[in-house]
């Protein structure tokens, strides 16, 4: 989970050109990069910017017209999150979040297509390690699943609604 490092020229393009920039008409001050990385005419990458910082990235990586690609930068100009768009229909339902060692450390996903998270992966090392689960979407996690070397070993479940597992299935055994 990279940045997107863009190494075009800041100024506006005629039209048909990779790169367009846009300027805020009050501050002078560049707003959005608009890019057509395919060399296709058609633009798949918009940068939203405040002059030379990025706020976010917008990317349709299998130009559908969709966005399936969101990086949120922070202040300090470091990706904070990734969101992308599993059932590719142009809406974000999963968010990666970066370890300090960049690499994916949780992913929030949004299981019922609603766009909240109700799902949080926790990844050592690249490799999913836990996960947690609000499986009917009332506040409690419900569903715990422990991975070994990114295989599930054993799935608890909180069956009287108290945030707590009270049955477990251990695939060890």
């Amino acid at each position: 989970m990279t940045g997107l490092a863009l190494s075009y020229g800041c100024g506006s393009a005629p039209a048909g050109q990779r790169v367009q920039a846009t300027y805020d008409k009050t501050s002078g001050k560049l707003s959005q990069l608009t890019v057509d990385a395919m060399k296709d005419g058609k633009p798949n990458i918009v940068s939203y910017m405040d002059g030379t910082k990025f706020l976010r990235i917008e990317i349709d990586s299998n130009e559908d017209g969709k966005t399936d690609r969101w990086e949120y930068y922070g202040a300090n100009q470091k990706l904070e999150r990734v969101g992308f768009s599993r059932a590719n229909d142009g809406k974000a339902d999963a968010w990666a979040f970066q370890g300090p060692d960049g690499s994916v450390a949780r992913i929030e996903v949004a299981t019922k297509g609603d766009g909240k998270p109700n799902r949080t992966e926790f990844y050592e090392k690249g490799t999913l390690s836990r996960a947690e689960e609000d499986t009917n979407v009332d506040g409690l996690v419900d569903k715990w699943e422990q991975y070994e070397a990114g295989a599930l070993v054993s799935v608890s479940f909180d069956t009287t609604k108290s945030g707590k597992p009270t049955t477990t299935i251990d695939y060890r055994k």
